[in-house]
C-alpha cells in the first residue's frame, strides 16, 4: 500500500542541516506516525513520503520554502528589560510568549545585557535548508475514528 492522502504512515527519520549536523532523529525511539495530507509534518517531507510504499528508504533535501520557511527579521527585537519588570528576568535560550498585534507568538531569548533583552520569533530550524534520511516502516489505512478525530 502507498503513503496516500489520510492514510496512516509510519517512519523513521533523520533529520540534519545542510552541513550534516543531525537535529533531530527517531532511530531509538518510536517512529513517527502521522496521517498523510492533512499538514502534520513540513511540506517537503509530505510531498517526498508520497506514494512511497513500506520497505522503502530514500534522502530528500527540503529547500526552506518547504521546510520551516523563510527568516524574517522583522521577528528579531531588542526590547527594554523594563518590560519584563516584576518577573525573573530570561536566560539566554529561554522559550517566551509574547504578545503582538497578530496574536501570541512563541519567542526565544538570543541575548541579553544590562538594559536590554533580545527575542526572536522565528522558528530556529526557519531559513535552513535540510536534509531527511527515511526509512518507511508502514502505512494503513485509516480508521473511522482517526479520520474524524485524527491521531
Amino acid at each position: 500500500m502507498e503513503i496516500a492522502h489520510r492514510r496512516v504512515a509510519t517512519v523513521h527519520f533523520t533529520l540534519s542541516d545542510d552541513s550534516g549536523q543531525r537535529i533531530t532523529t527517531t532511530r531509538g525511539h518510536d517512529p513517527l506516525v502521522y496521517m498523510h495530507g492533512n499538514g502534520s509534518i513540513i511540506v517537503g517531507l509530505e510531498e517526498a513520503l508520497e506514494g512511497k510504499k513500506a520497505g522503502e528508504h530514500f534522502s530528500v533535501d527540503i529547500p526552506p520554502e518547504r521546510g520551516f520557511g523563510p527568516r524574517h527579521d522583522s521577528l528579531v527585537q531588542t526590547l527594554p528589560r523594563t518590560m519584563f519588570n516584576g518577573s525573573a528576568t530570561p536566560a539566554v535560550g529561554e522559550k517566551l510568549r509574547a504578545q503582538t498585534e497578530k496574536g501570541p507568538l512563541d519567542v526565544i531569548v538570543t541575548a541579553l545585557d544590562d538594559s536590554q533583552i533580545t527575542v526572536d520569533g522565528n522558528n530556529p530550524l526557519a531559513g535552513r535548508t535540510l536534509r531527511a534520511e527515511v526509512e518507511v516502516v508502514g502505512v494503513r489505512v485509516a480508521t473511522p475514528d482517526e479520520l474524524q478525530f485524527g491521531l
